[in-house]
């Protein structure tokens, strides 16, 4: 093997074995000294005289022994597109891309996609095997499609079921096994009517969302119904405020948040639903807000919310930098906005609200000696008064906007 040649090899197969591959993935694979999968997939290339080496739970598992082989052909055999909710992503946060040689297949979203003649860059492609359930709440919509790896064959009864449970219960949905194999099978129904059937583990299901009047529909923008949250009262930044704090602090995809003082989680919660690939960590005392935080970010389909029981800002230092903070609480805690200030990298913001006097002092001080922009926000709801209709106004909320030059 040359030494500019990699010596991994990661070759998507589908359910038809080696039938379904290029010539070039199948030369790949009649190349190597050591073939890699699970069961199914080294099962398909019985014949092959090579080493075999079957992946381990968790997958991070055998990367060493991958190391180990360093220098001999190693053939990875993965399902449909590597780089698709594949094992490509795994391997390359450990090797390097000029180590990698990646010969996908057609994913598994392809196939789906072409089956029902949707176009696949309009539809939301997702993973609930490896990834909670409940995240598919974030993109239930009118109208929208979604397209959902399967854990085993309880997940589309699952499926089913909470969309029900969310008035999503007119949507269609399909469930396509062992695509592209001999054993292809599509079933098809609504949620509110889904067969009481087995489902093979390899299987897809396919969502053509269709809202009913009791529906729970979410915007992504920022700004949802305080009702939307489960919070102790006044440890929620209500909606206005929320959406004007969120503007500020400008989620963009990939970048990671900390909500200090995070009390519902809604800050938190917001980002991730507007940010795609976003972080957030929500930092909070009180550990029954932290299980309230774990609750709304579940209902809001964020379950990957991190949630850091602890005092702030103490509790800060040992957290993975972010690009954008929020304090929402414990502004006046010595060192607290320092410590924000310290740990954003070049371009972060820093937003920070406050309605007490006392807070308000706290910010002043920061923004005569740093900068940053100072803003007051007062909002008034109607509302009765007898006979009468009054306008009466919430708390203003003083707040300070920074970002890190």
């Amino acid at each position: 093997m040359s030494a500019l040649e990699p010596w991994l090899h990661v070759v998507g197969i589908g359910d038809a074995g080696l039938a379904s591959l290029t010539a070039a993935a199948r030369r790949a694979i009649a190349a190597g000294e050591v073939l890699v999968g699970g069961e199914r997939h080294l099962a398909m290339v019985s014949e092959h005289p090579g080493e075999r080496l079957l992946w381990r739970q968790p997958l991070e598992a055998t990367l060493p022994e991958l190391e180990a082989r360093r220098g001999r052909r190693v053939v990875v055999l993965a399902s449909g597109d590597p780089m698709c909710f594949g094992v490509g992503e795994l391997l390359l946060r450990h090797f390097d891309l000029s180590e990698l040689r990646v010969l996908p297949a057609p994913s598994t979203f392809s196939l789906v996609c072409a089956r029902l003649g949707w176009s696949l860059p309009e539809v939301a492609c997702l993973s609930a095997h490896s990834r909670p359930l409940s995240a598919l709440r974030r993109h239930l919509a009118p109208g929208a499609r979604l397209v959902a790896l399967s854990r085993d064959g309880t997940t589309p009864h699952a499926i089913a079921r909470l969309l029900q449970d969310l008035g999503f219960g007119a949507s269609r949905l399909w469930v396509f096994e062992h695509l592209e194999g001999p054993a292809e099978r599509v079933t098809e129904g609504t949620a509110a009517a889904w067969p009481d059937r087995s489902f093979a583990a390899l299987n897809t299901v396919a969502i053509a969302c269709a809202a009913g009047p009791s529906a729970a529909v979410h915007a992504t923008a920022p700004g949802l119904p305080d009702d939307a949250f489960e919070f102790d009262e006044g440890m929620l930044t209500k909606r206005e405020v929320r959406a004007a704090t969120l503007a500020r602090l400008s989620p963009l995809p990939g970048q990671r948040l900390w909500d200090v003082g995070a009390g519902s989680g809604a800050v938190a919660i917001e980002w991730l639903r507007a940010a795609g690939r976003g972080e957030a960590i929500a930092v909070e005392q009180d550990p029954r807000r932290c299980a309230t935080i774990v609750r709304n970010a579940d209902r809001l389909g964020t379950p990957e919310l991190t949630v850091v029981p602890g005092q702030a800002p103490q509790c800060l230092t040992d957290l993975p930098a972010p690009d954008a903070v929020f304090i929402g609480g414990g502004v006046g805690e010595p060192e607290m906005i320092e410590t924000c200030w310290r740990m954003l990298g070049t371009g972060g913001r820093l937003v920070a609200n406050v309605v007490t006097v006392e807070g308000e002092r706290r910010l002043l001080e920061w923004q005569a000696g740093h900068g940053g922009e100072l803003t007051r926000i007062e909002v008034a709801r109607l509302d009765g008064l007898g006979r009468y209709q009054v306008w009466r106004p919430a708390l203003a909320v003083t707040q300070l906007t920074g970002r890190k030059p």
